[in-house]
């Protein structure tokens, strides 16, 4: 990690981790690692991933972060090995990832890596919004974890403004005091990005935010006035979501696959660290392979070109009407259903673009309401004229229906 200064207080090669080491401590569970990724890295090359500060933590962050929603092995995952090898050593985790498993899986992995924890970054996020139960969250967090504090702990998915009060601040203050959190903010990916951004560029006390931000969003004037408070504040900001995957089934970015000298995926990530205002993108690499052609998009320290640029643009236009902005406040209040149509739109978008349908399925029967997830004979065309993207939101949620309502038995499970 960096010091105070945002000087690194170690060179990434100190906490890399040889090959054969990998396979020693993870035994039969790493062995998956044993099989190279298509992305091949020049003879002993072992390229680190770029660092920026992250606004007034004044800590140095690689721009590529390694997202934690993603399965890990239980006892030592190759692909947090992988990333710490390229300079990725922050790690995105919460309470609620795997299945509630996360932090165990990444206490896992750093103790038995036998990393030094001053070494690495990890950030973690608590469902429970309220001061006490954000302290109970975290406190259970920090044994999972291992450890005694967390770089970064955020308020995860934060919609309501209200949680931002006075109460939480001295919770805050507390936490920070006596070392178990070194810095605090929030994450937030509904419609409301931009007012959240507003409004905590008002509040000295938060750090960093983790917002959605991508390709679709770039012209957007009230969100740019919103990254601009917040950058003006000097609030750390790390774009999530940055694929913009669309909800529906059709492969609508297939077209789109190749942009140059890079693939589609890999294009977005350029996007993103092209805005010298977003300190780092994290990413849910869910493969070796993935991880490395992340890794070459962040290590190649040229822009984007305009032709590469022009086909981002084609494709969110193409697109836009299969995407949801999860800005229920215009959408829901014009169905006569108690139905939670971004929630929805979001697990549909898990199960058929993330390649995830046990998670999309597990999530979705166990954070929107009995109520909401009966989606059948509900007329959805007064939300679809209200929809500012037009998005087909009708047979989306019934295709929901078909695949994310999980069987009587698995929702037993859960609850």
């Amino acid at each position: 990690m960096s010091n105070k200064n945002g000087e690194d207080s170690h060179t990434p090669q100190n906490i890399q981790l040889d090959r054969r080491k990998l396979l020693a401590i993870g035994s039969g569970t790493a062995m998956a690692a044993t099989s190279l990724p298509s992305v091949v890295f020049a003879e002993g090359q072992t390229p680190q991933v770029p660092r920026r500060v992250l606004g007034k933590t004044g800590q140095k962050i690689p721009i590529l972060l390694f997202g934690a929603a993603v399965k890990l092995d239980r006892r030592f995952d190759p692909k947090l090995a992988e990333a710490f090898r390229f300079g990725i050593d922050y790690i995105d985790a919460a309470d609620c990832y795997n299945g509630g498993a996360c932090e165990e899986r990444v206490g896992n992995f750093w103790t038995r890596a036998k990393l030094k924890r001053d070494d690495f970054w990890i950030t973690s996020k608590s469902d429970e919004h309220d001061p006490e139960g954000l302290e109970r969250t975290l406190d259970n967090g920090l044994k999972q974890l291992q450890t005694n504090y967390v770089n970064l702990y955020f308020l995860h998915g934060l919609k309501n403004p209200d949680y931002l009060s006075s109460g939480l601040e001295k919770k805050v203050a507390t936490l920070k005091k006596s070392g178990k959190i070194r810095h605090f903010g929030f994450s937030c990916h509904d419609g409301n990005v931009a007012e959240l951004l507003q409004m905590a560029s008002k509040l000295p006390w938060i750090d960093a935010i983790m917002f959605r931000y991508n390709f679709r969003k770039y012209g957007d004037k009230e969100l740019n006035k919103a990254i601009d408070a917040a950058h003006k504040a000097n609030i750390g900001l790390i774009a999530m979501k940055t694929q913009g995957s669309e909800a529906s089934f059709r492969d609508a970015w297939k077209k789109f696959e190749k942009t140059g000298r890079w693939n589609k995926h890999q294009a977005v990530l350029k996007a993103v660290w092209d805005d010298k205002r977003i300190t780092a993108a994290v990413s849910h690499m869910q493969s070796l392979q993935q991880l490395r052609e992340n890794v070459e998009a962040a290590v190649d320290n040229k822009k984007l070109t305009q032709s590469e640029r022009s086909a981002l643009d084609r494709y969110a236009e193409a697109t836009r009407s299969l995407a949801c902005d999860g800005c229920d406040h215009i959408c829901n209040p014009h169905v006569d259903a108690p139905v939670e149509i971004g929630a929805t739109l979001r697990h549909l978008m898990y199960h058929e673009v993330y390649g995830e349908p046990a998670k999309a399925r597990l999530n979705f029967v166990a954070t929107v309401p009995a109520a909401a997830r009966n989606l059948r004979s509900i007329d959805f065309s007064r939300a679809e004229a209200a929809c500012p993207n037009g998005v087909a939101i009708g047979p989306l949620m019934e295709r929901a229906f078909q695949v994310l309502n999980a069987s009587p038995q698995l929702a037993a499970e859960i609850t």
